[in-house]
């Protein structure tokens, strides 16, 4: 592939091996070699240099505060923020589907994995802060929005309630286009609802938020 000067300005990073950012760049739809696992390097390393970088920041932050603010930056609509910022999506190899957030999500994470098998965890983290810079600048611990799951675990807790089920029950689309339907039980008040993702965790998101919504109606 040419060399994409304007991205790897925008991370930081120029890199010795460009397949490495060749495959990061191509989602499972477009062919082979794919960025899933790519993806999944890069999603370890996002939390690792997240953390590091939450405690730099704030350091007079509980841990479960800052489990909060982590887990809303390293989630997809995030993700697929800061990949729109960095304009990820105009160097993306991707077929029919198009860049859905979910995709520009995945391809975020791996093109952090690719810096990390390019140049080691100090190279990837720079390459994170940068490109999470402003998102990290703006970021107000005390009004950041908790994700659906810890909003209704909370809940729960405080009415000394049983917690939720996760169930996964189904899964359709080809092995590049996965999506997960999972049901979330609140047997102690008879309630449950359905939610899909491209992952579990996503839609067991979607179906955490669908509960609370009807306990709210309630």
């Amino acid at each position: 592939m040419s060399r994409p000067a304007a991205l790897e300005q925008r991370l930081g990073h120029r890199f010795n091996r460009l397949d490495l950012l060749e495959q990061a760049l191509t989602h499972a739809s477009f062919g082979a070699p794919n960025n899933e696992r790519l993806e999944f390097l890069g999603d370890g390393v996002l939390g690792c240099a997240i953390a590091e970088e939450l405690c730099a920041r704030f350091p007079a932050l509980p841990e479960g505060k800052l489990t909060q603010l982590r887990a809303a930056l390293v989630r997809e609509e995030s993700l697929a923020e800061v990949a729109g910022e960095i304009g990820l999506a105009g160097f993306l190899r991707v077929g029919a589907a198009g860049p859905r957030p979910s995709i520009l999500a995945d391809a975020l994470e791996a093109v952090f994995g690719a810096v990390l098998l390019d140049a080691g965890y100090e190279a990837a983290r720079g390459s994170i802060v940068r490109a999470f810079g402003a998102v990290l600048d703006r970021l107000d611990p005390q009004s950041v929005d908790k994700d659906a799951k810890t909003r209704l675990q909370e809940v729960l807790h405080a009415r000394r309630q049983q917690l939720p089920e996760y169930r996964v029950i189904g899964t359709s689309g080809a092995p590049h286009e996965r999506s997960f339907e999972v049901e979330c039980v609140l047997a102690d008040l008879g309630l449950k609802a359905t939610g899909t993702g491209s992952s579990r965790q996503r839609a067991e998101q979607e179906a955490a938020r669908a509960v609370l919504a009807q306990m709210t109606k309630a």
